[in-house]
């Protein structure tokens, strides 16, 4: 489990890449690897990953193509710079909320502004995924948990503020509009969405169609 404070930036040093598999080398700030053993877990831009070699303030992970396939890091080239987070320890404070470092989706940049010291992300969303995302509510962004400020359904986007001291401790103020980045949503809320929607189905469900041409003739959906 992680809590969503990256606790640095990782540079890719080294990528070696065979049939289904990319392993990655990155190196560490100072001091992040202190006691870290092989077999733990390090959250990398938001994606749980596995020790399989330790070096000097480096270490190797191994990436499965399904990983590959849903997230961001099967794009990354070496050099390039990723979140960081240790695998939290029983007890440790919750700065965030709890995250598992399993990838949900990849959204896009789609607008970046800045307003004063704060600096404003918007991301555009696959539409299935804005069931899950509200204003007020929280989500992971790169490994990185954040309140959503606003959140549009209808064009499918919402948006993030980040204070000065976020964007010193994470990648985020080097990504461009039209970046990937990877997204976690937060647990509780899919639990509550999912369990609303097919209490609802199970119960309406004869009733669908009659409602789906009622709300058509008033020009809405479901």
């Amino acid at each position: 489990m992680f809590t969503g404070i990256v606790q640095g930036v990782a540079r890719i040093q080294k990528i070696v890449d065979q049939t289904g598999l990319r392993t990655i080398q990155l190196a560490f700030p100072d001091g992040f690897d202190h006691d870290l053993a092989i077999g733990a877990s390090v959250a990398t831009d938001g994606v749980c990953l596995t020790v399989t070699k330790l070096l000097p303030n480096a270490a190797e992970f191994d990436i499965m193509q399904q990983t590959l396939n849903i997230t961001t890091l099967g794009a990354y080239a070496e050099q390039a710079q990723v979140n960081v987070e240790r695998a939290a320890k029983d007890g440790a404070e919750i700065g965030g909320h709890p995250l598992s470092g399993h990838v949900d989706f990849v959204a896009k940049i789609a607008q970046i502004r800045q307003i004063e010291n704060n600096y404003v992300l918007r991301f555009a969303v696959p539409a299935p995924w804005m069931r899950y995302i509200f204003a007020k509510g929280y989500i992971a962004i790169n490994g990185a948990s954040l309140t959503i400020a606003e959140a549009n359904r209808d064009e499918h986007w919402f948006e993030v503020w980040l204070i000065p001291e976020t964007l010193r401790m994470t990648v985020f103020g080097q990504k461009q509009v039209g970046d990937a980045v990877n997204i976690e949503i937060e647990r509780q809320t899919q639990v509550v969405v999912d369990t609303v929607r097919s209490m609802l189905q199970e119960t309406l469900g004869p009733l669908l169609p009659a409602l789906e041409t009622l709300l058509a003739q008033q020009g809405k959906t479901l």
